[in-house]
């Protein structure tokens, strides 16, 4: 009796290091005299409970991950971006983030930064734990092959120093020829996972349909809670639809007011797959010479003079409430606290302006389909127009 109601009280959470000798004896029947006999019961009980902690632990990893992989997505609907992040300001902001409330983050191998991000993680000063924490990575071209995606998962989690990804994305719908790599070297020796060489890299004998099932093979082992895409036109989504087993929960995209893909948000909207704006300020630290600056748009300025906020909040609000969720790149402590326009819970912070309908309809007119990611510029030797 002593022992089932033992049974019944434990938590299968709790580790075996916290079952302490002295919780179990005081449990056990007072008939039993015979030390020996009650060793062998304690003993025997311990196992009892680590097969039952083993089982339960399969079950989560199952139920949690493949399950709910393809159902509502809980994330961030603000979270910091890291291209462009130094090795050196990833400790800082990083920290700097977490103190202000990011809950988002979302980093790649391509942006060599991972490494460093994963130590401002592992010494964070703050106290916010793991679970409370969204961390989104991306697959590299060169890793697109079935056998060669777990590897670069694999290799992306030693580098940030966690045991799990919340989301894996495709970063692009294009594969690379294989590069090889060292799992067991942290960071990158070189950047040879972004180079393309004007397109001459590009493998079109992978699929996107082998690498899919790599990927949904990845939430079956527990490696990542949700599978998504990067760079995917409508075709490409409606493709992957009809044979995904598990569903893409997010197309992470360029959007801005300058680049608004309307078509787009209403087709993933319609098959409940999350929009994710990446550069929704129009890349300001990264444009060329000679392109459009959105933040200086006059239109732009005067909607935000009108409300007293930033350029920025403004095309931050204006995505938000297409239903976008948004990732801003900063490492300037006053910038990305004016990018923190929702807390992690998704509700909008205090003195958050909401844009009017007449500011939405006037941002509406300022869209002229520019991008600032032009993939067809890159692979020049075979181009391969991924919006066109």
């Amino acid at each position: 009796m002593a022992i089932r109601t033992l049974i019944y009280s434990f938590d299968p959470r709790m580790s075996l290091s916290h079952l302490q000798f002295n919780q179990i004896t005081p449990r056990l029947d007072k008939s039993v005299k015979n030390t020996h006999r009650s060793y062998n019961i304690i003993f025997a009980f311990i196992s009892f409970v680590a097969t039952l902690c083993s089982v339960y632990h399969r079950q989560r990893r199952m139920i949690n991950y493949t399950n709910l992989a393809a159902t509502a997505l809980q994330m961030p609907k603000i979270g910091l971006g890291t291209l462009g992040v130094s090795p050196l300001e990833a400790r800082p902001v990083i920290n700097e983030a977490l103190s202000m409330g990011y809950r988002l983050f979302d980093v790649a191998p391509v942006y060599f930064n991972e490494k460093e991000i994963g130590d401002a993680f592992h010494e964070a000063t703050s106290s916010v734990p793991r679970t409370d924490v969204f961390v989104t990575s991306k697959l590299a071209c060169p890793f697109h092959r079935p056998e060669h995606v777990e590897p670069a998962l694999r290799k992306t989690l030693n580098d940030l120093r966690l045991g799990y990804l919340d989301l894996f994305l495709i970063h692009w719908p294009v594969a690379f020829k294989y590069v090889e790599f060292d799992p067991s070297v942290r960071g990158w020796e070189n950047e040879d996972i972004d180079e393309s060489d004007e397109g001459k890299l590009i493998d079109p004998s992978v699929s996107l349909r082998d690498t899919w099932a790599a990927m949904e093979a990845l939430v079956d082992k527990g490696l990542v809670k949700h599978i998504g895409v990067a760079n995917f036109p409508v075709i490409l989504l409606h493709d992957l639809l009809s044979y995904s087993r598990i569903h893409p929960v997010v197309n992470q995209v360029e959007i801005h007011p300058y680049n608004q893909q309307s078509k787009l948000l209403a087709y993933c909207k319609s098959r409940n797959i999350t929009v994710q704006a990446y550069s929704p300020l129009g890349t300001p630290g990264y444009k060329e010479s000679g392109e459009p600056d959105v933040l200086a748009d006059p239109l732009l300025k005067e909607i935000a003079t009108n409300h007293r906020i930033s350029v920025a909040q403004v095309c931050l609000q204006w995505s938000l409430q297409r239903g976008c969720h948004v990732v801003a790149k900063s490492s300037n402590k006053k910038h990305m606290e004016e990018n923190l326009l929702m807390n992690h819970k998704n509700e909008f912070v205090t003195g958050a302006t909401q844009l009017s309908l007449a500011d939405m309809e006037r941002i509406a007119s300022l869209d002229r389909s520019y991008r600032f990611f032009r993939p067809e510029d890159w692979w020049k030797y075979t181009p391969v127009p991924v919006f066109h």
